[in-house]
């Protein structure tokens, strides 16, 4: 746990802390399923037991892959125990993790995944397989070696290069050849 990392048992108790330390923003966040960062940001002052015990309401459809137009109330639950403090924003400002539930019946959603994180460790406890589970993101990254962007009055656009490209795969580098993978298309195949 971080210095910027809080918890709280109740509502009451999250409402305290807002207001003894001047939070202006509570900055309700959730991931969709493709790992998108998706977020909602409430000032305090609308904030209330109400409020966060029953979940904010938005619109499902407008993430993409989720819910149809014309099914789209969800609700975002706060969870409290998975408080931070943001030392970037501007105003002071406190991060919450959320689960997704549905509008309509208040059960979690399918394709929330917390939910699908929840769901998994709980069968893997009555199954007997594991009593613990972790997840974590897929951190991937990409080197260039040169970055060209163009900017003309008709067009515009960039070019990557690195040494490790499978497109680079017969030149010649002052550090030797260039990568080894010619087939980039199998790159990320199960062997």
């Amino acid at each position: 746990m971080t210095a910027h990392t809080l918890k709280f048992k109740t509502t009451k108790d999250f409402l305290k802390y807002i207001k003894d330390n001047d939070i202006q923003f509570v900055d309700m966040n959730f991931t969709d399923l493709r790992g998108k960062w998706q977020h909602t940001t409430e000032h305090a002052a609308g904030l209330d037991e109400y409020k966060l015990d029953r979940g904010i309401f938005f619109d499902g459809s407008s993430i993409a892959g989720w819910q149809p137009i014309n099914n789209s109330d969800m609700i975002i639950m706060p969870d409290l125990g998975k408080v931070s403090y943001d030392p970037f924003a501007a105003q002071k400002t406190l991060k919450v993790f959320c689960d997704i539930h549905n509008a309509e019946d208040g059960k979690p959603y399918k394709l929330d995944p917390r939910s699908i994180a929840k769901s998994a460790e709980k069968y893997l406890a009555s199954s007997g397989m594991a009593d613990t589970a972790y997840f974590g993101p897929e951190a991937e990254f990409f080197i260039f070696d040169d970055v060209k962007i163009h900017m003309d009055m008709n067009k515009v656009g960039f070019e990557v290069d690195s040494e490790e490209g499978p497109y680079n795969s017969g030149r010649d580098y002052d550090t030797g050849k260039g990568p080894v993978s010619s087939d980039f298309s199998n790159d990320f195949a199960p062997s």
